[in-house]
């Protein structure tokens, strides 16, 4: 088991940046799709699938591949955005294949990296991404300061937030935020164990809460809810939906599918 897996993540992104990893020098459009209006209108299952060959839990997941291709299979499966990992360290990610695969499809991306400095959001920015992540974690455990002004900054360079959180304390704080969606990881990144029960824990009272009120789309505190982490099955995208999940980000299931798009199709009409 990796000691310190948040510590690890931050130096791997401080090293990254020191090799001019992020230093991306032309500017590619964005999406025109407004990724939270087509989950809204989704009668089925919406899918925000990833392209990662690595992790720190799994270790080497697929071998590299064309990730244009990869790509393509996703969306004819029926994906509505693409997550694309660009953090060289443990996940085997690049800048570069999320050039390419920008240059090729249409749908939103969102940058999946360890985001500590705004040279990365920068690079988001030029590569076209229309979401990066961010980890509640970071900044309540003192890692990165300031998540209100990198929020910020996203929001003034054209860019929205998935924020992502695992416990009560950083999903309440998750909340606060300006961001434009919140992920629940139901991967705990201390220890890298999966527990879909994060999701069901972390939305019932919030969900029953909001819900109570009669309030329209995305009761909570009008943020959008995505399931991450250890979905592998129709029974899981349809548990996570019950627990009050909006949308579903799955990677590694997926990626070590031999049919992606099958795979994908599948997940998307579990609802």
């Amino acid at each position: 088991m990796m000691k310190n897996v948040l510590e690890k993540l931050v130096m791997n992104s401080r090293k990254a940046i020191d090799e001019g990893c992020y230093n991306i020098t032309k500017t590619l459009p964005k999406s025109k799709i407004d990724l939270k209006k087509s989950i809204r209108d989704n009668k089925h299952a919406s899918l925000i699938t990833e392209i990662k060959f690595s992790s720190p839990a799994e270790g080497k997941i697929k071998k590299y591949s064309d990730p244009v291709q990869i790509a393509k299979s996703m969306m004819s499966g029926g994906t509505k955005a693409l997550s694309i990992l660009t953090q060289p360290y443990l996940f085997d990610g690049s800048p570069d294949y999320f050039i390419k695969i920008r240059k090729n499809v249409k749908i939103p991306l969102l940058m999946k990296d360890i985001i500590i400095d705004k040279i990365q959001i920068d690079a988001a920015k030029k590569m076209g991404a229309d979401y990066f992540l961010l980890i509640q974690a970071l900044f309540d455990k003192g890692f990165v300061d300031d998540i209100d002004e990198l929020i910020r900054y996203g929001h003034r360079n054209g860019l929205k937030i998935l924020l992502e959180a695992h416990t009560k304390t950083e999903f309440e704080n998750a909340l606060k935020t300006r961001a434009d969606i919140v992920g629940i990881n139901n991967r705990n990144l201390n220890t890298l164990e999966i527990n879909l029960d994060t999701t069901r824990n972390l939305l019932h009272n919030y969900r029953r809460r909001w819900r109570s009120k009669k309030m329209p789309f995305e009761p909570v505190y009008g943020k959008m809810i995505v399931s991450e982490s250890g979905i592998k099955s129709t029974n899981d995208i349809d548990f996570l939906h019950n627990c009050g999940a909006d949308a579903f980000l799955i990677g590694t299931s997926i990626m070590k599918s031999s049919d992606i798009q099958k795979t994908v199709s599948e997940l998307v009409n579990a609802i």
